[in-house]
C-alpha cells in the first residue's frame, strides 16, 4: 500500500502563490506517476497535473498551464505543486494521487492511491 499526505493549503489573495507538497510513504517503489486533482464545491474532481517520477515528464490541464508547475524529489518521495498567479476559480480542495502505471494519466479512475486533500482558497 501507498499513503499520501498533502499539506500547504491555505487562504491567498488573487495573484498570489502557494506550494503544495505531497509526501508518499509505504510501497513508494511501486509508484510510477503522481498527480494532482482538485474539486470545487458542487463540481467534479478534475485533473490538474501529473509527473512521471523516473524521468520527470509532465502533463498539465489547459486551465493551469503557464501558472502551475509540478515537480518531484524522489529522494524524499515528495511531489510538489507550485501554484502562481492564482485566480479565485482555483479555489478547491486539492488532492494528490499516485499510480503504478507508467502513463501520465488524467482521469480519476486511473489512480489507485489518494491523499485526504488540502483546501486552497483564493480571494478576489
Amino acid at each position: 500500500q501507498v499513503q499520501l499526505v498533502e499539506s500547504g493549503g491555505g487562504l491567498v489573495q488573487a495573484g498570489g502563490s502557494l506550494r503544495l507538497p505531497c509526501a508518499a510513504s509505504g510501497r513508494t517503489y511501486s509508484i510510477y506517476v503522481m498527480g494532482w486533482f482538485r474539486q470545487a464545491p458542487g463540481k467534479e474532481r478534475e485533473f490538474v497535473a501529473a509527473i512521471r517520477r523516473s524521468v520527470g515528464s509532465t502533463n498539465y490541464a489547459d486551465s493551469v498551464k503557464g501558472r502551475f508547475t509540478i515537480s518531484r524529489d524522489n529522494a524524499e518521495n515528495t511531489v510538489y505543486l507550485q501554484m502562481n498567479s492564482l485566480l479565485p476559480e482555483d479555489t478547491a480542495v486539492y488532492y494528490c494521487a499516485a499510480t503504478g502505471a507508467s502513463r501520465l494519466a488524467i482521469t480519476r479512475a486511473q489512480y489507485e492511491y489518494w491523499g485526504q486533500g488540502t483546501q486552497v482558497t483564493v480571494s478576489s
